[in-house]
């Protein structure tokens, strides 16, 4: 039987006070699988981008809880916080959030020197996450010289390099052609499939979530349906 490695309850986050007071999630429970594909569905203003921040430890909820593997994050602080989010989570976002000016190689081990590696050690473990996804002719590239595809494996390579336990995936195809989209998505899965990587997806794509495990539909800041696909 599959164990959550993210645990939500009662999770809520308003934005503002007063007039201008804006609840973008008003009490969501959700369990994340050890190993599942799960996407996060649902209009814009439903509240997928603010839960995925949450569950990511990017954000705190106003209130609420997440446990991670059992423990309540809710104490981590400072250091804490940034070494088990470094730790346990890679992302891959529609913007790609590349350095153009730096190199390949430097926009994919960026987590590790974040983590405190030596420059050894992030250039080789950078090297064997170009050539997973086959970019190593890249490596020494200019971001800004590559296309959008390359750029989201630069992404994935990105999000790979810390040998993270979960890969959150903000419309992770938004920004490419289908044929593109479709190779990025293959990726994706392969490394839920293959390494059982856990792959939390937000998305508008009905086609990408189908190939999730799992579909949670979210309207006005509520979970309201979430099914197996």
């Amino acid at each position: 039987m599959a164990r959550p490695i993210i645990t939500a309850r009662a999770l809520r986050r308003t934005y503002g006070r007063g007039a201008s007071r804006f609840d973008a999630l008003r009490g969501v429970d959700l369990d994340v699988d050890d190993g599942e594909a799960l996407a996060i569905v649902g209009r814009s203003g439903s509240g997928k981008s603010t839960l995925m921040h949450l569950l990511a430890l990017l954000d705190r909820p106003t209130a609420g809880r997440i446990d991670l593997d059992g423990h309540d994050t809710g104490a981590l602080r400072g250091g804490a916080l940034d070494r088990v989010r470094n730790r346990t989570f890679g992302f891959v976002f529609q913007q790609f959030f590349l350095s153009p000016g730096a190199t390949v190689l430097e926009n994919v081990v960026l987590p590790l020197e974040i983590a405190g590696l030596g420059a050894r050690d992030r250039r080789r473990r950078g090297m064997e996450a170009l050539e997973r996804l086959e970019l190593t002719d890249k490596a020494r590239n200019r971001a800004t010289d590559l296309s959008g595809g390359q750029k989201q494996r630069v992404a994935i390579a990105r999000a790979l390099v810390g040998s993270p336990r979960v890969i959150v995936a903000d419309e992770p195809t938004g920004n490419l052609d289908s044929t593109t989209g479709a190779v990025v998505e293959d990726l994706l899965f392969g490394l839920n499939r293959e390494r059982g990587i856990t792959l939390l997806v937000v998305t508008h794509d009905a086609e990408l979530a189908a190939r999730c495990d799992r579909q949670v539909l979210l309207r006005d800041g509520l979970v309201a349906e979430a099914v197996a696909v």
